[in-house]
């Protein structure tokens, strides 16, 4: 498929003292139109400030390179300040985490999606309501002629969700990125939240990169999954390869992390330790402080990509060479 996104060596980095600080590490890949590509790991990992970077809405002090980072024939890092404003909106959107913090508590919702109508576009502020009423019902929002004139603390957090994604489809973007889009919505909420976003997908061949911890939100809605870790992508492939044949160490952890009625009355799994700040990075491979099957190569190198299927990648150097010591370990993470 023809990429629409490409990312490549993608670094976000910050000043820490008298030294630069990557939180985000050399990451890359690839997302085509229709597709959606779920960035995976525990808070702190890196996927939010990876889709901050795509945007290029990193604050500042902040410093974003990349080998790479070509969007809809544009690369990204090449525009002006005012060509990067028409990007956003026209072939980008963004779904904030938090619509109560997202979305201005003295503006009315309506005006909030009709301004990037106007933004964007040369209509009038009639075509523009007319435009943000369509989208009301088309999210699925009742009684959306009442619901344009209320304020935010008027709605509940699943209908100010839907306002977010309306306001994100105002401008028929090509590229939906979603960060934690049901984060904090109860379960009902949130599949009615998840099937809007595959009817967006459906309808319109917009591709959508969801940001999420949430493995069960992944199986409903992804095609690939990019598994990622201390600012570095740990395992990359389709669904399927990924849920399934796990390869790395940390991706077969956060599976059997997943409380499972097969294992019923077994204590829960969890991956001890926590991720380290980026200043505490280890040299070698991030995850080797945490790791079960550590050995002696993975605090000193970082590993390279090791193929272990067709588009399916891990990043692990016990996958080229065998652990020295007990490595049955490695069969007992499997989920």
């Amino acid at each position: 498929m023809t990429s629409l996104l490409e990312v490549e060596g993608l670094t976000t980095s910050f000043p820490a003292g008298a030294r630069s600080v990557a939180v985000v590490d050399g990451i890359s890949f690839s997302l085509a139109a229709g597709e959606v590509l779920a960035l995976v790991g525990e808070s702190g990992c890196g996927k939010s400030m990876t889709a901050l970077s795509v945007m290029r809405l990193v604050p500042r002090p902040g410093q974003v390179a990349a080998k790479r980072l070509w969007l809809d024939g544009k690369e990204l890092l090449a525009l002006s300040v005012p060509q990067m404003r028409r990007v956003r909106g026209s072939s980008v959107a963004m779904i904030f985490q938090e619509p109560m913090t997202s979305l201005n508590p003295v503006i009315r919702v309506g005006w909030q999606v009709m301004e990037s109508v106007l933004l964007h576009e040369s209509v009038s502020k009639r075509a523009a309501r007319a435009r943000a009423l369509d989208l009301f019902r088309r999210v699925g929002i009742p009684d959306p002629n009442h619901r344009l004139d209320a304020f935010p603390h008027q709605l509940s957090g699943g209908l100010k969700q839907r306002v977010m994604i309306a306001m994100a489809l105002a401008t028929h973007p090509k590229l939906l990125i979603a960060d934690e889009p049901t984060t904090a919505l109860d379960v009902t909420i949130q599949a009615q939240i998840l099937e809007l976003l595959r009817e967006v997908q459906r309808e319109s061949d917009t591709a959508i990169l969801l940001i999420t911890h949430d493995l069960g939100v992944v199986n409903e809605l992804a095609d690939r999954i990019a598994v990622m870790y201390a600012g570095k992508v740990a395992e990359q492939g389709s669904r399927m390869d990924v849920l399934k044949n796990p390869s790395h160490p940390y991706t077969k952890g956060l599976l059997r992390a997943i409380p499972a009625l097969a294992r019923k009355g077994e204590r829960l799994y969890e991956i001890t330790g926590t991720v380290p700040a980026p200043r505490d990075f280890p040299r070698g491979c991030r995850f080797c402080t945490r790791c079960p099957e550590a050995f002696e190569p993975c605090a000193e190198r970082v590993p390279e990509a090791t193929t272990v299927g067709p588009a399916h990648e891990a990043y692990c150097h016990a996958l080229g060479t065998p652990p020295v010591g007990p490595s049955e370990r490695s069969h007992e993470q499997r989920p």
